[in-house]
């Protein structure tokens, strides 16, 4: 039988990020500042970022190239992607640190990349047709004192106009869930999203190392995470089974949103500015 995953918390000490107390001062930015990246000290700054949630928030252990900086989350992809940043203006001053990222693959420079960092987890050859006018999103994160909805709610609008300026209409990508309690957690929420949110059979996707969802209990009463709640609200459906990544600790579940799915109040809020 194949092994499981270890658990590294009980479940009852899981909380969803977005739970966690902000650290946010009377002081706190008025507003937040959302571009794309410039240069290489602005992709560097989300690297950072990256690193500090996924590494020392989630006890991710990254493989990084040869002679990358320390500190930072870097793969082969982050060459080849548009990486969008959000800043907060604090005290009416210049931009400050990068408090949250999206970093977004177009259909070309996934050619040029030799394919889709979800293609790793999962076989998406179902997903061919739409390849000319999809995009992958990927390795969003917000810093912790900024999860309240604001700065995740900037980076969705800049990238709804980047997907109509371009004329693309599909994003897909890898929405993970913390394993820290072995899976159980994942497990359930597999079980009950599939039954509400499941792609239609001719898109669905199979991962490449699946999570064991059959060894693990499906009987919890789970609420999705903040982000994979507002991606479904927001009109997404669940690809599939989900992979295991035992590198980030995380069970991905594969997404896929499509531009004609949005519904008509967040149609409004995102494209009709």
């Amino acid at each position: 039988m194949r092994d499981l995953p270890l658990p590294t918390l009980p479940y009852t000490d899981l909380r969803p990020t977005g739970a966690r107390r902000s650290l946010l001062t009377p002081s706190a930015p008025a507003r937040l500042d959302v571009a794309w990246a410039r240069t290489e000290d602005d992709v560097r700054q989300a690297q950072r970022l990256r690193y500090d949630v996924f590494v020392n928030e989630m006890g991710a252990r990254l493989s990084t190239p040869r002679g990358a900086p320390a500190g930072h989350d870097i793969d082969v992809f982050d060459p080849y992607c548009e990486h969008l940043l959000v800043r907060a203006v604090i005290d009416g001053e210049q931009p400050g640190p990068v408090i949250g990222t999206y970093r977004v693959l177009t259909p070309a420079a996934a050619i040029r990349a030799g394919g889709l960092y979800s293609e790793t987890e999962f076989d998406l050859t179902r997903l061919r047709s739409l390849r000319s006018r999809m995009v992958e999103l990927g390795r969003s994160c917000v810093h912790p004192d900024y999860r309240s909805g604001g700065a995740i709610m900037a980076l969705w609008g800049a990238l709804a106009e980047f997907m109509l300026r371009n004329e693309l209409d599909t994003m897909i990508g890898c929405a993970s869930v913390s394993m820290c309690d072995g899976g159980h957690f994942a497990a359930s929420l597999w079980h009950q999203l599939q039954k509400t949110h499941l792609a239609a059979i001719e898109w669905q996707v199979r991962p490449r190392l699946p999570l064991p969802v059959d060894e693990l209990r499906t009987d919890l009463a789970v609420e999705a995470p903040p982000l994979i709640k507002g991606y479904l609200r927001c009109g997404a459906r669940i690809l599939g089974r989900p992979a295991w990544d035992p590198d980030f600790n995380t069970a991905d579940l594969p997404m896929m949103m499509r531009i004609s799915d949005l519904p008509a109040r967040y149609r409004k809020h995102f494209l009709e500015k």
